[in-house]
């Protein structure tokens, strides 16, 4: 594996302030470099068949991990699709596919099958990767890693700097990548995050050893390989922003039939929703329920910009909801599925209310010394469905069994085991 001191000689050429130190990582004075080049330059971007059959011939004869990254118009466009493809692999460079040209990429992810992809928060990428045919067995993510590392910070950027010691511009992140053409300064960008990927994997890698906590991170890697597509959100506009004002069932079905015409127009559009009418705005008017569109061009959101005919689409939307019968109105909340919340335990069960408050404990102290997020020690959500229906007998096999279960990894099953049936036990004898 390379590690990241062999890429000092490739840098020398692409950072501010002359060639890096010998060692490939922060000046002599201990500062970060900054990488301003890519050290093959900006390769085209692949937008045709035969493009793309070369670089799926080139990865193919690759070696070693695969960096793989992805680039959304979120904000901009409707959904999450890909709008441009980064890869780098050692004897095959960098590439930039664009995935509207070449929406079917199966070729190069059947190509790539028996590597290891390397993605940094890779459960932000994989959906749109899978929409074009992407779908890596083996991966290394490298956000993931850093967090069991205990890295407070674990962006990119950050990362990046703290492990390589060079700073890359992020200040294209959020642009609307489905612009065409892409300009060379997006374009230099998206390379750049595909560059060090391998190095900051292979880093990483090495100080996870060293902490003892590399099995950890390939069993997370696994899971999330493996893990199948998440199923469709039910009642999707149940998480419109300020939905905590809406509190009767009427203004709810008025809630319901904006963010449903407002997704159709989107959807039709392809543009963000929130381009269309705001999380605000329709919130504004399910508490109002206006009778007209002279009183809805009055709300906030549906102010002297928008047009008659926008006006009136949205009224119809309303009148719609106001005109339901009892029986069809949405329900307040949804229902419930495992504990309630924790605030309500204390009054519905408070042995129950006992049990979580000592798991919690036990589990932040184990993950403090561990140095590792709470959250990746082990999920909220579990904590609370053992602590609200512990398993009889609450004993060593019985909570292993449970966190099973629920989805906990064996590293998690071994190390949180004895924190939760201590802290199951000692409510109990309260």
């Amino acid at each position: 594996m390379t590690d990241a001191r062999d890429t000092a000689a490739d840098t020398s050429l692409r950072t501010t302030g002359g060639a890096p130190p010998d060692d490939g990582g922060p000046s002599a004075d201990g500062a970060p470099i900054p990488l301003l080049e890519p050290r093959e330059g900006i390769p085209p971007v692949i937008a045709d068949e035969s493009a793309l059959a070369e670089v799926i011939a080139a990865f193919a004869a690759g070696s070693g991990p695969v960096a793989v990254d992805a680039e959304r118009a979120s904000g901009y466009r409707y959904g999450q699709r890909a709008y441009l493809v980064q890869l780098r692999r050692e004897g095959a460079g960098s590439a930039l596919i664009d995935p509207v040209a070449c929406p079917d990429l199966s070729g190069l992810g059947e190509a790539l099958a028996d590597a290891e992809w390397v993605l940094h928060a890779a459960t932000q990428d994989l959906p749109c990767l899978r929409e074009i045919g992407m779908v890596p067995t083996r991966l290394f993510d490298t956000e993931l890693a850093g967090r069991l590392a205990g890295y407070p910070r674990v962006g990119l950027g950050a990362m990046v700097e703290n492990v390589l010691g060079f700073i890359l511009e992020k200040g294209h992140s959020a642009v609307d990548w489905s612009t065409r053409p892409l300009p060379e300064p997006w374009l230099r960008y998206a390379t750049l995050d595909v560059e060090l990927l391998v190095d900051l994997r292979n880093a990483l890698e090495k100080e996870l050893d060293r902490q003892g906590k590399l099995e950890w991170a390939l069993q997370e890697f696994d899971a999330i390989a493996s893990a199948p597509p998440p199923e469709p959100r039910k009642d999707p506009w149940r998480r419109t922003s300020g939905m905590h004002k809406v509190r009767r069932r009427r203004q709810l079905a008025v809630v319901r039939e904006l963010w449903q015409a407002r997704d159709r127009i989107a959807r039709r559009r392809d543009v963000s929703p929130g381009k269309v009418l705001s999380d605000a705005a329709i919130v504004e008017a399910a508490l109002a329920l206006p009778g007209s569109v002279h009183a809805l061009a009055a709300l906030n959101g549906f102010g002297h910009r928008m047009g008659r005919r926008q006006l009136e689409q949205w009224q119809a939307a309303v009148d719609r909801a106001k005109a339901l019968p009892e029986s069809e109105l949405p329900q307040q909340g949804q229902p419930v599925l495992g504990p309630p919340p924790p605030r309500a335990w204390a009054d519905k069960d408070p042995v129950a209310a006992q049990r979580l408050s000592a798991a919690r404990a036990g589990v932040t102290a184990l993950a403090e010394k561990l140095n590792l997020p709470q959250e990746n020690l082990i999920t909220p959500d579990t904590v609370r469905r053992v602590c609200w229906e512990p398993p009889k007998p609450a004993d060593a096999d019985s909570v292993s069994a449970a966190l099973t279960g629920h989805g906990a990894r064996p590293w998690q099953v071994e190390l949180v085991t004895p924190v939760l049936v201590e802290a199951l036990s000692s409510a109990r004898a309260q």
